[in-house]
């Protein structure tokens, strides 16, 4: 049975970090969820915290880490256009190809397999679609740090498909075709 007292310190961290999470989540069950995760997270690390002190900034970060994994996985299982009624595939704009969606359906595991600081950043702005002053914020980083960060991510999940695929591009920079390489590097065997 938990006590009283510890009753009302689990509520009052509850809501300091539920508007927290709220500013950075969607939905109100992807709210519930990650608080409940994070006072997991909070019950399995305690006793590895060492200064007591630093218990408010500890706690902080778990939230952080929490909601990035949650949004990881959010990113990994997004419909694509196959999961989507046609007449919502219909209703995209027309000039826009049908290779740029091929490709925007598998830009997630390719995000995925970045290193962790670089898919942090780009599973945050480009999935998620967080300016990067909201995504510095909830990572706490500057606002430089992150544009360096979805810069470098950037660089490198360009290289990811350039291994995996060769893409044309026409004039204005858009894909007109993308064709797998004989020996291209490709997650989940796409």
């Amino acid at each position: 049975m938990i006590e009283a007292g510890a009753l009302g310190a689990w509520r009052n961290l509850e809501a300091k970090l539920r508007p927290f999470i709220v500013r950075r989540v969607r939905t109100g069950v992807d709210v519930d969820d990650i608080v409940q995760d994070v006072f997991l997270r909070i019950q399995r690390g305690l006793g590895g915290l060492r200064d007591e002190e630093r218990f408010g900034p500890w706690v902080y970060q778990i939230a952080r880490s929490s909601i990035v994994d949650h949004q990881r996985g959010a990113a990994k299982h997004r419909p694509t256009t196959e999961d989507i009624p046609e007449q919502e595939v219909l209703s995209v704009d027309e000039d826009q190809c049908d290779t740029e969606l091929e490709l925007v359906s598998h830009i997630a595991p390719f995000v995925a397999m970045l290193p962790s600081p670089y898919r942090e950043a780009l599973t945050l702005t480009e999935l998620e679609g967080l300016t990067q002053k909201q995504a510095a914020d909830m990572l706490g980083l500057s606002l430089s740090g992150m544009k360096s960060r979805v810069q470098r991510g950037r660089q490198q999940l360009r290289r990811a498909f350039d291994d995996c695929c060769h893409i044309a591009l026409d004039a204005r920079g858009r894909v007109i075709s993308c064709k797998p390489r004989a020996n291209g590097k490709c997650p989940n065997g796409c």
